[in-house]
């Protein structure tokens, strides 16, 4: 009896801690997207006021899509994580398939940058390809051998 009294207590703070982790979450991906759209609106303010070389130019605006490309790839992680507590919260257990979506996309987050920025060796894209191989390949199989299909 005891023994059920501690863990259902331990139960209720687990809760209650991830329904805070949730909501922190939640403002940190409202903020993100706010901030996404400021750093919008300043790229277009900049560009509308003149910008008197055409080399200048192109490097300003360079600079504007890397950092939004950036803050939108890290808006799609922060939205898996996002999913990943929420579906904590619901199951009571951190799913594989979830996990690895979170995994796949901070990935390709990474990949994505370097690329972009145009700073990445061989040996990088090797090694981060081959980590993205095995989470798609953890993600399929979560999904093609699911909890309660071996049950039955």
């Amino acid at each position: 009896m005891f023994k059920n009294q501690i863990i259902s207590l331990y139960s209720r703070a687990l809760d209650i801690i991830v329904s805070i982790m949730i909501l922190v979450m939640l403002l940190i991906l409202i903020a993100t997207v706010f901030g996404v759209f400021i750093d919008l609106g300043s790229a277009f303010n900049s560009v509308r006021s003149g910008i008197p070389s055409h080399n200048l130019s192109h490097g300003l605006v360079d600079s504007w899509a890397r950092d939004l490309v950036i803050d939108v790839l890290s808006v799609f992680v922060l939205i898996e994580l996002f999913r990943t507590f929420s579906d904590y919260f619901e199951y009571h257990r951190i799913r594989l398939r979830v996990l690895s979506e979170v995994g796949i996309a901070f990935i390709l987050r990474e990949i994505l940058i370097d690329l972009y920025n145009n700073n990445i060796e061989w040996k990088i894209i090797l090694t981060l390809t081959t980590l993205l191989a095995v989470l798609i390949f953890a993600r399929i199989s979560a999904v093609k051998f699911h909890p309660n299909e071996n049950s039955r």
